[in-house]
C-alpha cells in the first residue's frame, strides 16, 4: 500500500513537470511558452515595440507596454502588411496587420546558464513580405545545438520605407523612410536587454538573414546605431551595395511620398495616416504607385553605406557570408528572347551600350550552351552576387576582421508527388501550374544549380518542415554540413572546427578570396571570377557618384 502510494505520488510529480510550461520575465512582463516535442522551448509573438499604428504609423518603434500576470506566448504575431508576392511562404501567423512588432525565441530546455550564444535572424522577401513565422526560420534545430534563436517581424513596404517632407520635418531625428530598419535597430536593443533570460548572452549575439535580410544584416552592420549590438554576422544572398536595388536619397524618397500623396488625394500626414491599412497597401501596390527602398536619410545612415565601409566606419566583426550557385536564371537576362549568340550580344549591347565590349569579354556567348551560361552568370552577379561579393570585399579590407565566403550549390530534388500539380518561380517558390505550363516556346531549360532562397532549408536545417521536395539522404547530408559551419561561427567567430573540411578565412592580405563551394563534399578554392566583379564593381562606384552629385 505504501509503495503503491508513493508510485503514484512520483507519476503525478512527474506529470506535473512536463505539464509546466516555460516562463520567463522579460522588461515588459512575465511570459510562458510551450515546449517542443524535442525539448526545445519557444516564445512567439512577443511584442518588442508598440503597435505602430494609428499616430505612430511612419514613427520611430516605441517601447512595447508593460503588462501584469503572466502573459502567454504560445501563438505567432501577426504579420506585416504586405501582398501575397512569392509563393514559397507559408505563414503561420494568423494574417496581416499594421500590429505586426513581434519576435519568436527558440532555446534548448537543459543547460540554460544565460551564457548561450544567440542567433537573431531577419526573414527575406525584398522588403516588401516575409514573415518571422515561416517554418523554414524556425530555430528549433539551432537551439538542440545550444543556440538561442530569435526571429524578428519588422515593416515592410509602404509601411516601413515611406518619406515625406511632413514626415521628415516631424521627426526629432529630422528623417523619414528607414522604419523597417529602425524595427531591426529596436529588436535588436530588445534582445541585448532580454536575451539573458532565455539563457543567451548579450555579449555573443551574431545577427543573420537571407536575401533582404542579408541586406538587413549590411545595413545594421553600417548604422552607427547598431554599432555594439551584436559580435558577428552571417548574410544569405544580398547586401546594400545592389546595383538595382541600393540606397536612395532622403530627397528622392520624399519626392515619391509626395506623389504617392497626390494620388490617393491626401492632402496632409493627418489624411495619410488616417487610411485604412488595407486600403493603404492596396493603393501602394498598384504599378508604379510606390518603390521600396533603402534610405540615406541623415539618421540611420548618416551618409552612404559605400562611404561608411570605405571609411572603415562601419561594425567590425568577423563576417560569414556567400551566394547560391544559380541565383538568377537565364531568362532573367535574356527574357522571352531564344538564347542564341545573335539575340544574346544584341541585349547585352542594349543594356550596357559602351561597355558592351567589356561585358563580353567577361561573359560570352559563341555558342547557345556559352549563352544560356553566361547569361545566367550576368544576372545572378546583377541581382545579388555581386552586392555580396562587395559587402566582403569592403569588410575584410577595412574592418581588420576575417571573412569567411561560400557558394552554395546543392539542387533541390525533384518535388514530391503530391506536388505534381504545381511548378517552381520566383525565389523558388511554387504556384499552381497552368495549362500550358509546359509550354515555355521550346526555350532550352535552364541550368542546375541552387536558386535564390533554396540554401534557407538547408542551412538553417529545416528540410523536414518543407514537404514541396522529396528530399534525399544527400539533401540531408548538405544541411548538416552546412549548420555545422553555421553553428561553429556563432559560437566562435569561426566556421571551422571538428572533422568538417577546412574553410580558409580571407583577410585584407589576401589577393584573392578564399570561396567554400557548400555541397554534399565541401571544398575550398580561390575565387574564379574576380575580373566580372571588379568590372560590376565599376558600374557601382561611378552609379554612387552619380547619385552624390546629383547627376
Amino acid at each position: 500500500m505504501i509503495k503503491t502510494f508513493f508510485t503514484i505520488a512520483a507519476c503525478l510529480a512527474i506529470s506535473f513537470v512536463f505539464a509546466q510550461k516555460p516562463q520567463v520575465k522579460v522588461d515588459e512582463g512575465a511570459i510562458e511558452g510551450i515546449t517542443l516535442s524535442s525539448g526545445v522551448e519557444t516564445f512567439r509573438g512577443i511584442p518588442y515595440a508598440k503597435p505602430p499604428i494609428g499616430d505612430l504609423r511612419w514613427k520611430e518603434p516605441q517601447p512595447a507596454d508593460h503588462w501584469t500576470g503572466i502573459r502567454k506566448m504560445d501563438g505567432f504575431g501577426s504579420s506585416p502588411m504586405q501582398k501575397p508576392i512569392y509563393g514559397d511562404m507559408r505563414f503561420r501567423s494568423p494574417g496581416i496587420s499594421e500590429d505586426c512588432l513581434y519576435l519568436n525565441v527558440w532555446r534548448p530546455k537543459v543547460g540554460i546558464t544565460g551564457k548561450l550564444p544567440v542567433l537573431v535572424y531577419f526573414y527575406g522577401g525584398g522588403f516588401n513580405a516575409g514573415d518571422g513565422s515561416e517554418n523554414r526560420y524556425d530555430g528549433e534545430s539551432f537551439a538542440k545545438a545550444g543556440i538561442v534563436v530569435v526571429t524578428v517581424n519588422y515593416r515592410l513596404g509602404i509601411f516601413g520605407f515611406f518619406a515625406h517632407p511632413e514626415l521628415t520635418k516631424e521627426s526629432p531625428r529630422h528623417a523619414s523612410g528607414n522604419y523597417g530598419l529602425l524595427d531591426q535597430y529596436a529588436a535588436l536593443k530588445w534582445v541585448q536587454k532580454n536575451i539573458s533570460a532565455f539563457g543567451g548572452d548579450p555579449d555573443e549575439i551574431t545577427i543573420g538573414g537571407e536575401s533582404a535580410g542579408s541586406m538587413s544584416v549590411s545595413a545594421q552592420m553600417g548604422s552607427p546605431l547598431s554599432k555594439g549590438l551584436f559580435k558577428r554576422a552571417i548574410g544569405q544572398s544580398g547586401s546594400v551595395f545592389n546595383l538595382r536595388y541600393g540606397t536612395v536619397s532622403l530627397v528622392e524618397q520624399e519626392q515619391q511620398g509626395i506623389a504617392f500623396a497626390t494620388k490617393v488625394n491626401a492632402q496632409n500626414l493627418s489624411q495619410l495616416r488616417k487610411i485604412p491599412a488595407n486600403e493603404l497597401l492596396d493603393r501602394a501596390s498598384e504599378p508604379g504607385a510606390f518603390m521600396t527602398r533603402l534610405i540615406v536619410d541623415g539618421y540611420f545612415f548618416p551618409k552612404s553605406p559605400l562611404e561608411i565601409f570605405e571609411e572603415g566606419e562601419q561594425s567590425k566583426v568577423p563576417l560569414l557570408a556567400g551566394w547560391t550557385s544559380t541565383e538568377a536564371p537565364y531568362a532573367a537576362f535574356m527574357g522571352k528572347s531564344y538564347p542564341s549568340p545573335d539575340n544574346y550580344e544584341r541585349l547585352v549591347r542594349e543594356q550596357f551600350g559602351a561597355k558592351a565590349d567589356d561585358v563580353l569579354k567577361l561573359y560570352p556567348g559563341k555558342t547557345e550552351n556559352e549563352v544560356i551560361k553566361s547569361a545566367t552568370a550576368l544576372a545572378s552577379d546583377n541581382f545579388i552576387v555581386y552586392s555580396t561579393w562587395k559587402w566582403l570585399e569592403l569588410q575584410r579590407k577595412n574592418s581588420g576582421q576575417p571573412v569567411y565566403v561560400y557558394t552554395f550549390s546543392k539542387a533541390r530534388p525533384p518535388m514530391s508527388p503530391a506536388y505534381s500539380d504545381v511548378q517552381t518561380g520566383l525565389a523558388g517558390g511554387i504556384s499552381k501550374k497552368s495549362a500550358n505550363a509546359t509550354d515555355k516556346g521550346n526555350l532550352p531549360p535552364a541550368l542546375l544549380g541552387a536558386s535564390h532562397a533554396s540554401d534557407i532549408e538547408y542551412l538553417l536545417g529545416n528540410l523536414k518542415s518543407n514537404d514541396v521536395f522529396a528530399w534525399t539522404e544527400e539533401d540531408y547530408k548538405v544541411s548538416q554540413l552546412g549548420q555545422g559551419y553555421f553553428m561553429n561561427f556563432i559560437k566562435t567567430g569561426n566556421p571551422n572546427g571538428g572533422d568538417l573540411a577546412i574553410w580558409p578565412k580571407t583577410t585584407a592580405t589576401d589577393k584573392l578570396m578564399n570561396i567554400l563551394n557548400l555541397n554534399v563534399e565541401a571544398q575550398a578554392s580561390p575565387e574564379e571570377f574576380r575580373d566580372r566583379y571588379l568590372f560590376l564593381d565599376g558600374l557601382f562606384v561611378e552609379k554612387e557618384h552619380q547619385a552624390k552629385v546629383g547627376k
